[in-house]
C-alpha cells in the first residue's frame, strides 16, 4: 500500500532500525526522520504524512506531550520501551503500540494493522461516494446487520463489549470501544472513556453532559477540549 510516514525518535539506533524495517518490508514512503519533538513540529507544518512513528521518551517534550499538540486526526504508531503508557496512548488516533526492541515479527504485525486501518477507511469513503450514505455491517451473534451511520446515536463501552444505540434499536457487539473509535470519523466524537456520540444526534449540551433523545451522557475532562473544539465550529 502506498502510504507516507515519518519517524520521530531521539535514539539514532532506533531510528535506523525502524527505517530499515520500513524500507525492506513495505511500500511506504518515508518522508523524514526527526530526532526531537520541536524538529517534528516544524517538519509537520510543511508535510502531511499519513501517519507517524512516535517515540514516547524524548527530551524537551515527550511523545505523549507532542501527540497532544498535533492535529486531532494525526494517526500514530507509538514506539517505546515502556508498556505502562499503552492505555494512555489510545486517547489519541493510535493505530498501534510497538514495544522496543522492535522485532521483525512484531513490525510485520504492525504493518498489517496500519494497512488494514487505511484500507478500511478507503473502503468506507468509496461506499459513501457510491451510495451517498455511509454504512457498516455489524456482527451481532451470527447475524451481520447493515446500519446507516446517520442512524447511530451513540456507542457505549462496557469492557470487551459495546452497546450500539440507534434511533430504533440497541445492539450488543463483541468489540472494544477504542477499536470502534479508530474506524470512525466526524460526526462521531469520543467524549468519555465509555462513550462515542454522533454529533448530529445531540439535542443539547448542559453542565458537562450531552443529551441525545432521553439519554444523558457525561463529558469527561480527558475528551472535553477536543469535543468543544468541534462544537465551537457550530456555535453562532
Amino acid at each position: 500500500m502506498n502510504l507516507s510516514c515519518i519517524i520521530i525518535d531521539d535514539e539514532p539506533n532506533a531510528v535506523n532500525l525502524l527505517e530499515m524495517l520500513v524500507r525492506e518490508n513495505t511500500g511506504w514512503q518515508l518522508l523524514g526522520k526527526c530526532y526531537d519533538a520541536l524538529e517534528a513540529i516544524a517538519f509537520l507544518r510543511e508535510n502531511k504524512p499519513d501517519f507517524i512513528f512516535l517515540d514516547i521518551n524524548m527530551p524537551q517534550l515527550s511523545g505523549m506531550e507532542l501527540a497532544g499538540l498535533l492535529s486531532k486526526d494525526t494517526k500514530i504508531v507509538f514506539t517505546t520501551a515502556y508498556s505502562e503508557y499503552a492505555a494512555e496512548s489510545y486517547t489519541f488516533q493510535t493505530i498501534d503500540y510497538l514495544l522496543k526492541p522492535i522485532t521483525l515479527k512484531r513490525f510485520l504485525a504492525a504493518m498489517q494493522k496500519v494497512e488494514g486501518y487505511f484500507s478500511n477507511h478507503e473502503t468506507i469513503q468509496k461506499q459513501s461516494a457510491e451510495t451517498g450514505k455511509e454504512y457498516f455491517f455489524v456482527k451481532s451473534g451470527k447475524v451481520f446487520r447493515k446500519l446507516l451511520l446517520e442512524d447511530i446515536q451513540y456507542f457505549e463501552g462496557d469492557k470487551e463489549y459495546v452497546r450500539l444505540v440507534t434511533t430504533r434499536e440497541q445492539i450488543l457487539i463483541y468489540r472494544r470501544l477504542k477499536d470502534i473509535d479508530e474506524q470512525l470519523s466526524a460526526p462521531f466524537i469520543r467524549v468519555h472513556n465509555s462513550y462515542i456520540v454522533n454529533a448530529k444526534q445531540i439535542n443539547k449540551i448542559q453542565d458537562n453532559h450531552i443529551y441525545i433523545a432521553d439519554k444523558q451522557i457525561p463529558i469527561s475532562e480527558k475528551f472535553k477540549e477536543g469535543f468543544m473544539e468541534v462544537i465551537q465550529q457550530r456555535i453562532f
